[in-house]
């Protein structure tokens, strides 16, 4: 993800899971072309350096932990604390304390999707029938 309005649309309608050093954002699309990922880090991180050398840590994490997220998708990883010494193993090992309650997560996602787009279809069919 690179465009503001769809962070801020992730953000809003997404389903939170913590650990202890991230903060997972999910949220189901209707199309399933691949996970995609969105990396928020604040200042209070650590200057520059510490915050890209973090987001590359958490690029790679995403790419070596592809199985925790299905192909329908957008996680934003939110970075509670600096990195500090971690490493790629010490990352994917925590995500992987996590990855039961990411599936139930993202199949609550999955759920949230339907009731959105089912509520839209509904609308749209009243607004067609007063119109006509």
């Amino acid at each position: 993800m690179r465009k503001r309005a769809e962070y801020q649309e992730v953000q809003r309608e997404a389903r939170r899971v913590s650990t202890q050093g991230f903060v997972f954002l999910l949220r189901a699309r209707p199309e399933a072309s691949g996970a995609r990922l969105g990396i928020v880090v604040s200042r209070k991180v650590g200057n520059a350096v510490v915050r890209n050398r973090a987001k590359r840590l958490i690029r790679e994490a995403f790419r070596a932990s592809a199985e925790l997220f299905a192909e329908d998708l957008d996680v934003i990883v939110i970075i509670k604390r600096p990195p500090g010494e971690a490493r790629l193993d010490d990352v994917t090992a925590e995500w992987a304390t996590v990855a039961p309650l990411l599936r139930r997560r993202a199949e609550d996602a999955r759920h949230d999707r339907v009731r959105r787009g089912g509520a839209g279809e509904a609308g749209e069919k009243a607004r067609d029938s007063r119109g006509s």
